[in-house]
């Protein structure tokens, strides 16, 4: 081009354009198309299945905590008499794993009987809020989790859950079985600890019950066997006997020596209180071989023998008595703490009965839908043309 010509009419000279009109090329054709395949159609399926397919669903609040009465040594306040009740937090985490169990669902599924709830009520036409009936248990429990949404505060140890269903009443009745099950669950857990502790105590009171009564039967057999009550009082007697005995021998001997010294050894007098002594000297050898204290090894049904086994069994029935009455004082007092310790379910919100279908959030679902479509297309259309820059 010639200068002349590089020169418009005005003087000033023609610039040529930097880069020629942007077309319509065929990648931006493929970003638009992927935009239509990635975002607008997935957002315009979920909100046609919303408003379309997907049943309204009631919901139904509760809330409750685990409690512990602790009555103990009860305290003064404002001239009252007041005890302190707190929350467990272990029972509470129990009673949170609990809700989560398969054990539970398979209990709330035969009282309520969740699959026929939790069942299309469009007949078929939500497949995707709705539980197929012939699911195996595994299926129920993740449909469960779906279901049943828990909060848990962990701080203050309260438990609160909202409970979805196709009808208002129906999402009642699984709140009020939930909340009868998990009162059940803690009474239960309440009789165990209560159980465990009073059970020691307990096989303790028994073991000195037995003991008892075994120390009373053999002293009621040796009493039979030996037709006594209490040896010790007829040995008290025996000896008194003997004592009287000593007493009248003394008396006899000192009438025979009178009698020696003033007649004579064949004197009929003399004779009788001869016999007389010895007689008086026999009884008192018989009562004292009775006693066991004849000669040795001649004893014969000593008393001696029998006082010393009665006062063996004496000394088991006082010491098996002596147990039972510790044994008896040591299980009273753990009853008294474990009733001290009881368990119940506080509930804070009792089974709501809503009369708005407030699920599924139709609104919330499709903002999500579309911001995680609109985030995974952005993310596709980066990497395409990092790739392609690379090239």
């Amino acid at each position: 081009m010639s200068n002349a010509q590089a020169i418009d009419k005005t003087g000033a000279e023609a610039i040529p354009p930097l880069a020629p009109p942007s077309r319509m090329a065929l990648r931006h054709r493929f970003v638009l198309f992927s935009f239509v395949l990635m975002v607008l159609m997935p957002v315009y399926t979920v909100g046609w299945y919303l408003w379309t397919r997907a049943a309204d669903q009631y919901a139904s609040h509760l809330g409750f905590s685990v409690r512990a009465e602790e009555s103990g040594p009860a305290i003064e306040l404002l001239g009252g008499v007041t005890s302190l009740s707190g929350s467990s937090s272990s029972d509470t985490d129990i009673l949170f794993a609990y809700l989560t169990s398969q054990k539970l669902v398979r209990l709330m599924d035969e009282r309520v009987d969740l699959r026929a709830i939790w069942a299309d009520p469009t007949g078929g036409r939500d497949p995707v809020f709705a539980f197929d009936p012939a699911g195996t248990i595994e299926d129920l429990q993740a449909h469960w989790a779906r279901k049943v949404r828990l909060v848990y505060d962990t701080g203050a140890g309260m438990i609160d859950l909202r409970i979805l269903a196709f009808t208002s009443r129906d999402a009642t009745r699984i709140a009020r079985a939930l909340e009868a099950a998990c009162s059940a669950m803690i009474n239960d857990l309440s009789a165990a600890a209560r159980e465990d502790a009073i059970g020691y105590a307990r096989a303790e009171l028994n073991g000195a019950v037995a003991r008892l009564k075994a120390a009373r039967g053999a002293l009621t057999a040796y009493r039979n066997r030996n037709q006594m009550v209490d040896p010790r009082m007829d040995t008290a007697g025996r000896m008194g006997l003997v004592t009287t005995l000593q007493q009248q021998l003394a008396e006899a001997l000192i009438d025979l020596d009178l009698l020696r010294e003033s007649t004579r050894a064949s004197d009929p007098r003399v004779v009788q209180a001869t016999r007389r002594v010895a007689l008086i000297e026999q009884r008192i050898a018989a009562e004292r071989q009775t006693l066991g204290l004849g000669a040795e090894g001649d004893t014969g049904s000593a008393f001696a023998a029998l006082v010393g086994e009665y006062e063996s069994l004496i000394v088991d029935r006082e010491f098996a008595e002596t147990a039972y009455t510790a044994a008896l004082a040591a299980y009273d007092a753990a009853q008294a703490e474990a009733q001290r310790q009881s368990r119940y379910l506080a509930v804070h919100i009792e089974p709501t009965r809503a009369e708005t279908a407030e699920y599924p959030e139709r609104l919330r679902l499709l903002a999500l839908s579309a911001v995680f479509a609109f985030l995974l297309w952005a993310i596709a259309v980066l990497i395409y043309y990092s790739l392609r820059d690379r090239r």
